[in-house]
C-alpha cells in the first residue's frame, strides 16, 4: 500500500474517530424553578400530558406551563423571574449550559401575558419567542408580552430591547411598545408609550418582594441566587458551636421535620425527585445538608456541590425514631404520580382519568376520595401538620410563616374580586434575631468533624 493511501486511511480512521465523541459544546441538563403558583396552574413535564402543579417543582428542557384562572412563576439561576398572568401557555423550548458557564434559555411564549424581569448575569442569554417576532435579551430588561389571536405587543418596563419580526429589527426603548398583527407578514408598529394592565401592579410588587429580600451575599451560602430571597424573608441564620452559620425557618415547632410537607415527583429518564412544598423549599433541599441539632431541631447547614434534582437531600444526626423520606417504587406505567410525606400508599383517580398515588402522612392525615389534585392534599398538610409556633422574642417582628398561607401565595397577599392584591413587604433594617432557643448545652460537634 502507497504511502498516500496510508495517509488516506489514518485520516479517514482519525476522523471517524473524532465524530464517535460527544460533543461538549452545551449542557442540556438545567433546571430552574416553578417559584410561585397561586389558583389553576398545569404543567407538562416531557411526559405528554399535563397535571397540576405545585411550586418547587424543577422545570427542565421541554417543560410546558399552562395557567387557567391563576398564576404562576419561574425563577432562573440568576434571580431572573418570568412571570404567567391567567390563561397562559409557555414552553422552555431550551435550558442549556455553555463550556464557558453561560446559560441559554429560550422561552416560547404561545399565548396569554407574560411579564419578564431579566437580571443579565454574564454570558447569560434570554431568547423570548411570541408569534412571529422574537427577542434576546443579553442586558437587564423589564417587560410584557401579550399573545393572542389578533396579534402580539412587547412593551418595555426597563432597558432597550431589540425586537426582531418579519419585517426585519425595530428597537424599543424604555417606555416604548412594539405591537404587530397576526400574519407572517405583519409589520411592526412602535408607540412611544405603554398601556397599563390589570396585572401590571401585581408584577411590580413581585419583583420588590425579590429585590428587597434577595441577597448580594447569597454566595456565601448558596452557588445560585434563585430561592435566597425566600430564604430572607422565612428564616434566618444563627452560629451554632462546632457546625458555624446554620439556617432555620421562623415558627418552627419542637417537632417539625423538613420533610413534613412535600412530594416524591418523577422525571422521565431521572426518575424520582423531593419536592418540598414550603416556600422557601428550594435550595435547601438541592444544596448542603440538613443537621439535627438537639435543643435546636432541624437546621440547614449550606456547603457541599448543587445536587442533581432527582437526589435525595443529605441528612446528618438524625433523631432516633426519624424516618427517613423513601421515594416509592418504580411508578405503574401509564399513571402520574406525586406522593405526599411518608406513610401506606394509596392511589386515587383524578378527573382527568389518570391516578395519581398518595402517601399519607405518619400523622394519619385522611385523603378524601375522588381527590382531584395534589395541593388538596398539601393544604391539609400545612393546616394539620404544623405544631405549636414559638414564641418570637420582644424585639423580633412577627412575620406569619409562608406554610401556613394558601398554596403558592407570597407575603401580605389577599384573595378578593379574582386577583390578588400583594402588599410590599416590609423592609427590616437588621436581620431579626433567632427564634428563642431551649434551655440546653450547646449541641457536641458531629464525629466526622464540622462542615465548612
Amino acid at each position: 500500500m502507497s504511502s498516500k493511501a496510508l495517509l488516506r486511511l489514518a485520516f479517514a480512521a482519525a476522523f471517524t474517530l473524532l465524530l464517535s465523541f460527544p460533543v461538549f459544546a452545551e449542557s442540556h441538563v438545567r433546571i430552574v424553578r416553578l417559584s410561585y403558583i397561586e389558583g389553576g396552574v398545569t404543567i407538562d413535564r416531557n411526559t405528554g400530558q399535563f397535571e397540576k402543579a405545585i411550586v418547587n417543582l424543577p422545570v427542565t428542557e421541554g417543560t410546558k406551563l399552562r395557567t387557567a384562572d391563576g398564576r404562576a412563576e419561574v425563577e432562573f439561576e440568576d434571580g431572573s423571574t418570568m412571570r404567567l398572568a391567567p390563561n397562559t401557555n409557555v414552553q422552555f423550548t431550551k435550558l442549556s449550559l455553555r463550556d464557558s458557564g453561560g446559560k441559554l434559555s429560550v422561552a416560547d411564549v404561545q399565548n396569554g401575558t407574560v411579564y419578564v424581569d431579566f437580571a443579565a448575569a454574564k454570558h447569560d442569554e434570554l431568547t423570548l419567542l411570541f408569534g412571529n417576532a422574537k427577542t434576546t435579551l443579553t442586558q437587564a430588561a423589564h417587560l410584557r408580552i401579550d399573545a393572542n389571536e389578533e396579534g402580539t405587543a412587547l412593551a418595555v418596563f426597563k432597558g432597550d430591547v431589540q425586537v426582531e419580526g418579519a419585517s426585519g429589527t425595530v428597537q424599543v426603548k424604555k417606555n416604548q411598545t412594539v405591537s404587530f398583527e397576526a400574519g407572517e407578514n405583519a409589520k411592526a408598529v412602535v408607540a412611544k408609550n405603554i398601556e397599563p394592565e390589570p396585572l401590571d401592579g401585581w408584577d411590580k410588587k413581585q419583583s420588590e418582594y425579590h429585590q428587597v429580600y434577595a441577597s448580594n451575599s447569597y454566595t456565601n451560602y448558596s452557588p445560585y441566587a434563585y430561592g435566597t430571597s425566600d430564604l430572607a424573608y422565612y428564616g434566618n441564620f444563627f452560629s451554632a458551636p462546632g457546625y458555624g452559620m446554620l439556617w432555620q425557618p421562623y415558627f418552627i415547632g419542637a417537632g417539625w421535620d423538613p420533610f413534613m410537607n412535600g412530594a416524591w415527583a418523577f422525571s422521565p429518564g431521572f426518575g424520582y425527585g423531593w419536592v418540598s412544598s414550603y416556600p422557601w423549599g428550594w435550595v435547601p433541599y438541592h444544596y448542603g445538608t440538613w443537621v439535627f441539632l438537639p435543643g435546636y431541631g432541624w437546621a440547614w447547614q449550606p456547603g457541599g456541590a448543587w445536587m442533581p434534582y432527582y437526589s435525595t437531600p443529605v441528612l446528618l444526626n438524625t433523631p432516633g425514631g426519624f424516618k427517613r423520606p423513601q421515594p416509592p417504587a418504580a411508578p405503574v406505567k401509564g399513571t402520574t404520580i406525586l406522593a405526599v410525606n411518608r406513610g401506606p400508599v394509596t392511589t386515587f383517580a383524578n378527573r382527568s382519568g389518570s391516578k395519581i398515588m398518595i402517601q399519607n402522612n405518619s400523622a394519619g392525615l385522611g385523603v378524601p376520595r375522588g381527590l382531584s389534585n395534589i395541593a388538596k392534599v398539601s393544604q391539609q398538610v400545612q393546616t394539620k401538620g404544623m405544631v405549636t409556633q414559638r414564641v418570637p422574642s420582644p424585639n423580633q417582628s412577627i412575620t406569619p410563616p409562608r406554610s401556613m398561607m394558601q398554596p403558592g401565595m407570597r407575603p401580605g397577599m389577599q384573595r378578593g374580586e379574582g386577583q390578588t392584591r400583594p402588599a410590599a413587604p416590609p423592609r427590616m433594617s437588621s436581620p431579626p434575631p433567632p427564634p428563642p432557643r431551649m434551655s440546653m448545652p450547646a449541641p457536641p460537634p458531629p464525629s466526622s468533624g464540622p462542615r465548612k
